[in-house]
């Protein structure tokens, strides 16, 4: 993507960004009160205050820190410093076609920082800057926000389904109102409980206090730089801690795929980052090779999937609110924290067999929409240097 070169086409006009915009500097919020309006940094949406500094669509440019993160926006929001914002000229430019087009750019040859990348006004407002007639802007804008659409509305979709199933874990395993052999809620119907001393809190009969190697498998990824492709092999791409976030592109490295089964990743698959972000999640983005300080969870003891998944993910919170409460950051998880850990286990693993019923459907109505996702980024991303360099044409 950042191979992009702009071109001049016979019906594009050539501007400075100096002429489409005017640059703004974002400013403090500490001394806001919370409420609706987004303040944004360079990381994406940081909280909610009272106020905005500007509500109109904008593109928002970084100063300071990564370089390639530009963002828009078309609500009223807030900017800190270390993110300029901008008022753009609509009569020349579409804002959501130009956040587009300077999101292909590389920005990495204008940095003016000598330590942290960072960039001034004039960096910016000296880009050269190819653009069609407004009209054909927004209509190459509508077909990207189209993509968009869909790709946010398959995201929100993703986040209920992983909610709802997040609830019928709580439900069954934390409030231990799985069904009795009645079909009744267990304790709800006043299912026998017993104090556990290791868990401190009641667990119901015929359940223990085991830990995460009970029931799952932890394994961990290879070091992939030393396992390069060679020329005459298809490689595998790379799932690196950027991958679980932003799944493969076209900056993802790639590992011969001469490497054991158990560190092949597919579609479905569990994965824990243990290494300063602490992660779980269904990986959906096709065959890869797992690189180290990622975790693929397996069953141990046949327990399903959705049963080890769920523990891991509370049990993740435990860790984060462990760190929380020493004021540090917990760097890593080692094979001891996972050792020591403490959950309560059924003795009878058919609970778990029947959660998975319910939960299995909802698994795969999950990577199926994180797949029609990744096809629709892929799809948008291909065309976007093609509809910016006018060689697909729009009537």
């Amino acid at each position: 993507m950042r191979n992009f070169a702009p071109q001049m086409e016979k019906d594009m006009q050539s501007y400075r960004l100096s002429d489409l915009v005017k640059i703004k500097n974002g400013k403090d919020h500490k001394m806001l009160s919370n409420g609706k309006y987004p303040v944004l940094g360079s990381g994406g949406i940081m909280r909610y205050v009272d106020k905005f500094l500007y509500d109109k669509p904008s593109v928002l440019l970084p100063r300071k820190g990564t370089l390639d993160n530009i963002q828009y926006c078309d609500m009223p929001f807030w900017t800190v410093d270390t993110l300029y914002y901008t008022e753009v000229n609509t009569n020349l430019a579409n804002p959501y076609y130009l956040y587009r087009y300077l999101s292909l750019l590389d920005l990495s040859n204008l940095d003016s920082g000598t330590g942290v990348p960072s960039m001034t006004f004039d960096n910016y407002y000296g880009l050269k800057i190819f653009l069609p007639n407004i009209e054909k802007q927004t209509k190459i804008a509508q077909i990207l926000q189209t993509l968009d659409k869909k790709i946010t509305i398959n995201r929100q979709i993703n986040q209920n389904l992983e909610a709802m199933a997040k609830l019928l874990y709580d439900y069954w395993f934390v409030q231990f109102d799985f069904l009795n052999e009645e079909g009744k809620p267990y304790k709800s119907n006043g299912g026998e409980m017993l104090w556990n001393d290791k868990l401190k809190r009641n667990i119901p009969v015929g359940w223990h206090c085991g830990n995460l190697f009970e029931i799952a498998v932890f394994t961990n990824g290879l070091a992939c730089q030393k396992f390069r492709p060679k020329d005459d092999e298809v490689p595998l791409p790379v799932i690196k801690i950027r991958e679980m976030h932003d799944g493969i592109s076209v900056d993802t490295e790639e590992v011969t795929s001469n490497i054991p089964e158990s560190v092949k990743v597919y579609n479905g698959d569990v994965l824990f980052s243990w290494s300063a972000s602490l992660e779980v999640m269904l990986w959906a983005y096709g065959l890869g090779g797992l690189n180290q300080h990622i975790f693929k969870v397996t069953s141990a003891n046949d327990f399903p999937k959705s049963f080890y998944y769920f523990q891991l993910l509370d049990y993740v919170d435990v860790f984060k609110k462990m760190a929380e409460a020493r004021k540090t950051t917990m760097g890593h998880i080692t094979q001891d924290h996972l050792q020591q850990s403490t959950i309560a286990i059924p003795d009878n693993k058919d609970i778990a067999d029947k959660f998975e019923e319910l939960i299995s459907p909802i698994f795969r109505q999950i990577v199926k929409l994180q797949e029609e996702i990744s096809n629709l980024i892929k799809q948008r991303d291909e065309l976007l240097p093609l509809l910016m360099n006018g060689q697909i044409t729009i009537e």
